[in-house]
């Protein structure tokens, strides 16, 4: 298959790349700025067999719109699979965010995967078949506090992925949602934090959550016990693998809040069929 992953320099999206390579499949990488601060992650990439580089930002229509004519020519139009990864995480009170900021956050997490599927949808619908894959988080499902704006991100992005996988099913095409938990990567090194001091200040100990969660995610990460990333490249191999119109809508990838995640889920999917159903939508 051709596999489209943004996002992947790093993380979720390279070991993804890694893996689905390694099993056989043509993968393009993409990531932004893959000629300048990403370029050494882009050339490690190249010299993976089965790897093709490809420059792309999310937050930008003319990068997808280039980035997916380029990989439509190498494919025929064949695009086979698509990976929207590329996310930004984002922790504070959330008085303390700049709109601007949380404007920010959302044209990675919520825009960028709804610019990326306009330009792979096409190709897909031509041929009626096709997966698409978002990689949420188990907060987005629940919300924590001094998590938001980060899990608002998410919350949207499930709320599009659910409706689009039953506006795709006519047409062959899968949508499925995997939702790791915590996990020792690189997603706080470009993540947003509540930088406004005097606001923030004045909630006490509210203000302390994320010194204090990253403090214990950090001994965590440390020890034996620290989860590991490729649970989740391996969640969404297993998922390409799949037979089409047989794919879990959600994946939960997490061995820390794993198992009240699936339960939440499994009664919502019961409770949103009835209610699809009172809609005439059974």
């Amino acid at each position: 298959m051709n596999v489209v992953i943004t996002g992947s320099n790093s993380g979720f999206g390279r070991l993804t790349a890694e893996t689905l390579a390694r099993a056989g499949h043509t993968v393009f990488a993409t990531m932004r700025a893959s000629n300048d601060r990403n370029r050494a992650h882009a050339e490690a990439m190249a010299k993976i067999a089965n790897v093709r580089v490809v420059d792309m930002d999310v937050t930008d229509d003319a990068s997808v719109e280039a980035a997916f004519a380029q990989i439509a020519q190498a494919t025929g139009g064949a695009v086979d699979v698509v990976v929207n990864n590329a996310g930004r995480f984002s922790m504070g009170v959330q008085e303390a965010f700049a709109i601007d900021a949380v404007k920010e956050l959302f044209e990675t997490n919520v825009f960028g995967p709804l610019r990326v599927n306009r330009a792979a949808l096409p190709h897909m619908r031509a041929r009626r078949s096709g997966l698409v894959v978002h990689v949420s988080s188990v907060v987005g499902r629940f919300s924590l506090p001094t998590m938001g704006t980060y899990t608002a991100s998410k919350y949207a992005l499930e709320a599009l992925a659910e409706a689009q996988r039953d506006e795709l099913a006519p047409l062959g095409i899968d949508v499925a949602i995997v939702e790791p938990g915590a996990f020792p990567t690189n997603v706080g090194n470009n993540a947003q934090y509540g930088v406004d001091d005097t606001r923030g200040a004045s909630y006490g100990a509210v203000a302390q959550i994320p010194q204090k969660m990253g403090e214990s995610l950090g001994q965590l990460f440390s020890s034996p016990q620290s989860p590991n990333p490729q649970d989740v490249a391996d969640a969404i191999a297993a998922l390409v693998a799949m037979p089409a119109g047989k794919r879990p809508l959600r994946t939960v990838v997490d061995n820390l809040t794993g198992e009240p995640a699936r339960q939440l889920n499994a009664y919502y999917d019961a409770q949103r069929a009835a209610i699809m159903a009172g809609f005439g939508l059974a």
